[in-house]
């Protein structure tokens, strides 16, 4: 190594150490230190003078020089700088020359014209035959993200790197070619079934996403979900509070025929004054009662359906599917057509809904009514059995 390259080395680590700023995570002093790194391995098989390897790697060291000033044209200042940086080093004017023109071909459009120009050409682009490609290309595009050249994607910087691989580089000397393929092959490979991931996640996610848009096409809107749900809950509430109701007919009805029969039967044997004094008012309790628990029984007991629809049925849509009464007794494949049928039409999800409310409106008109008829006999009951006491205990 030349007195002068050493100091080429210095000069671009000072420089880049007060003049880079720390969004260059990619082309910094490091970068600069790999280029220089392949290029003494492509100069080792090559046979190049020792006159040209000097200004082969000056250019390598003073090639990304010009990052400190400009991102976009960084080429012509590096050149500049190392223009002036070697003039005041004393270099002569052929070296100075050799320098600049190998830089200026460092630019990615640009077409390397002799051997010096495509070794620093493979040498600067040598990360995409490397191990540690994928790090090195990861720092790259957050430097055009942080410097706001462009904010690539992971995607969009596989597909930019695809591209890259296929269409637009390429090695130039003999051995970057023979040597070097092979790694880059492995990183393209990569590349590839990366962007095949990628696709695969990205139409999983629009299949997602067309079935959700499909579904909440198809499915009911919020506000009539709401409007089911609500009626619907209330409905079940209020079939809750009508068999809580009966319960307590049957319940009291129960206790008062049972404090009846035990308290009431001996009087009914004692002699015959006082036994009419309290078998007819005791008659009428018990039949009133026995009225009530009839009618409470009557308004919980359970209607027996067939449990069984057909497919006619269905179609014409004769039967509520979604009472359990209907398809208790049938074979779950048929009730999972029947199921089926009403989910594929959403006006068929709406009428099932509108008709599994209705019939249970309709069961709870009867509960109530059957309840109002029963707390009407059992009130009668408790006044007719009050004014027997009365009268009977006035006549006898």
């Amino acid at each position: 190594m030349t007195p002068l390259i050493e100091k080429a080395e210095k000069f671009v680590q000072d420089l880049f150490s007060e003049k880079l700023p720390n969004t260059f995570i990619y082309h910094n002093f490091k970068h600069t230190q790999r280029v220089v790194k392949s290029s003494k391995e492509l100069i080792e098989k090559s046979e190049i003078p020792v006159k040209q390897e000097e200004a082969l790697l000056l250019a390598a060291w003073l090639h990304d020089t010009g990052y400190t000033e400009a991102y976009t044209g960084h080429e012509e200042k590096s050149v500049q700088i190392a223009e002036k940086w070697l003039t005041e080093n004393k270099a002569d004017k052929e070296l100075i020359e050799n320098v600049t023109r190998i830089i200026k071909a460092s630019k990615m459009e640009a077409n390397p014209q002799d051997e010096l120009e495509m070794i620093l050409k493979d040498a600067d682009t040598s990360h995409l035959a490397k191990d540690y490609f994928e790090e090195t290309s990861e720092f790259l595009r957050q430097e055009l993200k942080l410097q706001k050249i462009k904010n690539f994607s992971h995607r969009e910087w596989i597909e930019q790197n695809i591209e890259l691989f296929t269409e637009v580089h390429q090695y130039y000397t003999p051995y970057a070619r023979k040597n070097w393929k092979e790694q880059k092959d492995k990183n393209l490979f990569e590349l590839l079934e990366k962007e095949r991931k990628a696709k695969k996640k990205l139409a999983k996610e629009e299949e997602k996403a067309r079935l959700k848009v499909k579904y909440k096409d198809k499915s009911p809107d919020r506000g009539i979900q709401t409007l089911f749900r609500v009626t619907m809950r209330n409905h079940l509430k209020l079939s809750d509070i009508a068999d809580t109701k009966a319960n307590i007919l049957l319940s009291v009805n129960a206790i008062i025929i049972s404090l009846a029969i035990a308290n009431l039967i001996p009087d009914l044997t004692a002699p015959s004054n006082a036994g009419t004094t309290v078998m007819i008012p005791t008659f009428i309790l018990m039949l009133f009662s026995v009225a009530s628990i009839i009618g409470a029984i009557m308004s919980t007991r359970p209607n027996v359906t067939s449990g069984e629809f057909t497919r006619e049925q269905v179609k014409n849509g004769d039967v509520n599917v979604l009472f359990f009464g209907n398809f208790h007794r049938m074979p779950y494949e048929q009730f999972e057509w029947a199921m089926h049928e009403i989910l594929n039409n959403q006006t068929d999800v709406y009428e099932s809904l509108m008709k599994d409310l209705y019939m249970l409106g309709v069961v709870l008109n009867r509960k109530y009514y059957l309840l109002r008829i029963t707390y009407t006999i059992f009130m009668v009951g408790i006044i007719l059995t009050v004014l027997s006491f009365i009268v009977t205990y006035y006549l006898v």
